[in-house]
């Protein structure tokens, strides 16, 4: 750059700066809307008056099955521990752990010998004293037919009457101790007391037992088997009122994701537990397959009872506040609030009092609303197949 031009470039900056403050002390009409605009209040709906976009669903009537659902644990109908009844040594085993046995099969064989010779004793002794009841039987006989000839008297005739009726006594009490003996016997021999799964084995050929104290296995029974959970008290009646029917139906789902199990309720405890106020109950199933296994957890789905003709709205519809429940009904194109009562929910459903079927039930938008407002209603329905058409109407635009 050369010095003399210098005093150009003043001018030049002289005359630009002029043309700024002009610029801004009188701006034009575009500038003047734009902040106009700006500064003016927004108006919404509530300055203006405009109607309220909500979507709506039908309070619907329908028939609900009141459905609880617990955690229950399976238990075996019965589970009997088998133990000797007398003192012995094992003889034999006739049986594995795990096999499946009716009632009646032989478990367990015991030493028997001694039992055997009480036996044969035992039987000696009633031929011994029947033998003696035979002679008694004869005496008196002879001694009735002398007194008819008068050889003897009357005394010695009730003698031999006594002799006999003691022998006779004496051979009864044989043959109960005889039966005692053959009773004895037979608990040499351990039979299944009722149908079911053999446990483990807790003894071998040639260990001692002590009678009613050695386990010598437990049998479990698997089918049918139960299923006991505990249901809430007020529920109670329910439950006490379907027993005479065949009792409610229950479902059982396993942890594992298998089929769905079902089966009935049968027992109802006789008192509730003070602690939990719960009652315990318990439900049979079949168990054909033997996947309901004892001490296992499950996920317990009972039907207590069903609600005939029950208004059913969203439960998302429903809004909490400090003098109870509520949801607003559309009504001539306005929002009106209408205290409900819910009897029932589950799900995404609840069964409530104070609407009826049909009415028109506000679902999305309801926190923007008031009493009387006025609302824009659409089908909540409807939504997806209103926004799969404005998609594709976009889709379609230039």
């Amino acid at each position: 750059m050369n010095w003399p031009d210098l005093p150009c470039l003043a001018a030049v900056s002289s005359a630009l700066a002029t043309a700024v403050i002009l610029a801004a002390c009188h701006p034009g009409p575009d500038a003047a809307g734009t902040a106009a605009a700006a500064s003016a209040p927004a108006a919404g709906p509530s300055a203006s008056g405009a109607a309220i976009g909500v979507s709506t669903v039908s309070a619907r009537q329908q028939d609900v099955a009141v459905t609880l659902s617990a955690t229950g644990a399976v238990t075996p109908l019965s589970s009997v521990e088998v133990r000797p009844q007398v003192t012995s040594v094992i003889d034999k085993v006739h049986i594995r752990e795990g096999q499946f046995v009716k009632a009646g099969d032989l478990l367990f064989t015991l030493d028997s010998r001694t039992n055997e010779a009480l036996v044969a004793q035992a039987q000696a002794q009633v031929a011994k004293d029947q033998a003696t009841l035979a002679d008694a039987q004869r005496q008196l006989q002879r001694s009735r037919e002398l007194l008819a000839q008068n050889f003897i008297s009357q005394g010695q005739v009730d003698a031999n009457q006594a002799a006999v009726d003691s022998a006779a006594a004496l051979v009864q009490a044989d043959r109960a101790a005889l039966s005692a003996a053959r009773v004895a016997l037979s608990y040499a021999k351990v039979t299944a007391p009722s149908a079911g799964r053999v446990g483990t084995i807790n003894v071998y050929a040639g260990t001692a037992v002590q009678a009613n104290t050695t386990p010598l296995l437990t049998i479990t029974q698997l089918q049918p088997i139960a299923i006991a959970f505990s249901l809430p008290q007020r529920h109670l009646a329910d439950a006490l009122g379907a027993l005479p029917g065949g009792g409610a139906q229950v479902s059982a789902n396993l942890p594992d994701g298998g089929a769905t199990r079902q089966g009935r309720l049968k027992f109802v405890d006789n008192q509730v537990d003070s602690a939990s106020g719960t009652v315990k109950v318990k439900a049979v199933f079949d168990n054909d397959d033997g996947k309901l296994w004892p001490g296992a957890f499950v996920t317990v789905n009972m039907t207590a009872r069903t609600l005939r003709d029950a208004v059913v709205v969203p439960q998302a519809s429903i809004i909490q506040g400090s003098r109870g429940d509520i949801v607003y009904v559309v009504q001539n194109g306005q929002a009106a609030a209408r205290p409900v009562q819910v009897a029932y929910s589950q799900g995404d459903d609840a069964v409530v009092s104070g609407v009826k079927a049909g009415e028109r039930i506000v679902l999305e938008g309801r926190q923007n609303l008031r009493p009387g407002a006025t609302v824009v209603e659409r089908s909540h329905e409807g939504n997806s197949a209103v926004a799969a058409s404005g998609a594709q109407s976009k889709a379609s635009a230039p």
